[in-house]
């Protein structure tokens, strides 16, 4: 392949040349926009412009070989329709108030963790208290805010801020961590957000471990549910004795379990 003589002239000159690099950007410069903006265009104007492009190089191309100066009135006419828009505004999509409204479905899922966590998490703030500042709890490990014990260290300060970040993160870890124990059936079906605060208190408090191996837990998967509230009650000892806090907590997630009032 041979290059004309005159190409470089042709290059920075050539009305058709430069239909093809406009053209050019008016593809790339819609996906431009959405990339750096999120802003999705309306692809009718791009159509537009496109075709006045088109006809843009196809006029001057036919002038540059000697057509004659008749074909201006039409190149200004192509012009005028690659510029003009459709009726819509030209950067959005339409008439919002005529776009008909996409519904994203909900998730379940989330929906049924964030039910579950609006109750858990309060629930369990009043239960452990915060402090502040790291300090051993009744058995002699090192605890903070919340009940928090992972990585607390003597000396250890978090904000009150610090301190609820800290509890609806480690919250939503438990019950997801308890999940696991909990068969298809359970989660489906035996297990409304007042009872998925229960239990996820109940793992927060004795340990994902404890919670799901337990017999709470075994119960509440063969459908036995108020066995399985009764069974929270058990787990009332720290360093093998009885506990009257633990006592009472247990007995406040048993009546969270029945979906009565703790």
């Amino acid at each position: 392949m041979k290059l004309i003589d005159n190409w470089k002239t042709v290059a920075r000159k050539a009305h058709s040349m430069w239909a093809f690099y406009l053209g050019l950007i008016a593809l790339v410069l819609p996906e431009a926009i959405y990339f750096f903006t999120r802003i999705d265009t309306n692809p009718r104007l791009w159509w537009f412009i496109g075709v006045g492009l088109i006809v843009y190089g196809i006029i001057f191309r036919l002038k540059d070989q000697g057509i004659g100066d008749k074909l201006k009135a039409l190149a200004i006419l192509a012009l005028l329709l690659g510029a003009t828009a459709p009726p819509d505004p030209v950067w959005a999509m339409g008439d919002p108030e005529k776009t008909p409204t996409v519904k994203i479905p909900a998730d379940p899922v989330a929906d049924a963790e964030a039910a579950a966590l609006a109750i858990a998490v309060p629930f369990i703030a009043g239960w452990e208290g915060k402090r502040n500042q790291a300090y051993q709890d009744v058995v002699g490990v090192w605890t903070i805010c919340y009940g928090s014990t992972r990585g607390v260290k003597p000396g250890m300060v978090m904000t009150d801020a610090e301190c609820t970040a800290l509890l609806r993160r480690e919250v939503a870890e438990y019950r997801h961590g308890l999940h696991g124990y909990l068969s298809v059936s359970t989660i489906n079906d035996r297990l409304p957000p007042h009872r998925d605060a229960a239990f996820t208190s109940f793992a927060f408090n004795v340990g994902i471990a404890g919670a799901g191996k337990s017999t709470a837990t075994r119960r509440l998967n063969a459908g036995n549910i108020a066995g399985a509230c009764e069974a929270l009650t058990w787990w009332n000892k720290a360093g093998g004795r009885v506990i009257r806090g633990l006592v009472r907590r247990r007995s406040a997630e048993r009546e969270l379990c029945l979906g009565r009032a703790a």
